[in-house]
């Protein structure tokens, strides 16, 4: 004859099966918890191990022209900085120095970001001073252009007013030479004529 469970036995055993589950979900999230942290660690040190390699690449010319352009970088953005924490109000400074610790992440944060803020003003400064001379060059080319066609356009009034100021000299320069040239075919015939009279008389 079968035996029916009892209700405690029912209950024990359900009890049983969610501790199981219990620890199996406790079991799984410690896991992809070790997981995560040790996937963060080598990314982590992967980082780490490549700023290293940069660094022993950079040469000394490198590192002084990143020292004096973070020597640039940094109080400009900080002056930036300051200026927008200004306009905009910011927190009370001694709630983000309040301890030690906080105050030199606080501290590294500012600077990173005053690095970044300089960075941007001088990117931006750098392309407004492209567009100003690419402006610039334009404008000069316009002007070039247009004194080059106004050049043209003079010479080209002055050429053909000279040519019709000289067609009326060359008409004047042929009346006077034919006025000469019957002047002298006149004086010619007149000596001729008293050459013959006189000849006529002798």
């Amino acid at each position: 004859m079968a035996t029916t469970p009892t209700t405690a036995q029912t209950t024990a055993r359900k009890t049983a099966a969610t501790k199981r589950s219990t620890a199996a979900k406790k079991a799984s999230q410690t896991r992809s918890a070790n997981q995560a942290a040790a996937a963060r660690k080598r990314s982590t040190a992967a980082k780490k191990a490549a700023q290293t390699r940069v660094e022993l690449q950079k040469t000394p010319v490198d590192r002084v022209a990143e020292y004096a352009e973070k020597a640039v970088l940094v109080p400009l953005g900080a002056s930036l900085v300051a200026r927008d924490r200004v306009v905009g109000a910011v927190t009370d400074i001694r709630d983000s120095y309040s301890t030690r610790e906080k105050a030199e992440r606080e501290l590294k944060a500012d600077l990173r970001r005053f690095e970044r803020r300089g960075t941007t003003a001088r990117n931006r400064f750098e392309r407004d001073v492209r567009k100003t001379r690419t402006r610039v060059e334009r404008e000069m080319r316009q002007r070039r252009t247009r004194a080059e066609r106004l050049l043209k356009q003079n010479r080209t009034r002055v050429e053909r007013e000279l040519k019709q100021r000289v067609k009326p000299l060359d008409l004047a320069q042929a009346r006077v030479e034919n006025a000469l040239q019957g002047g002298i075919t006149t004086a010619t015939q007149i000596s001729t004529e008293l050459q013959k009279r006189i000849a006529s008389v002798a």
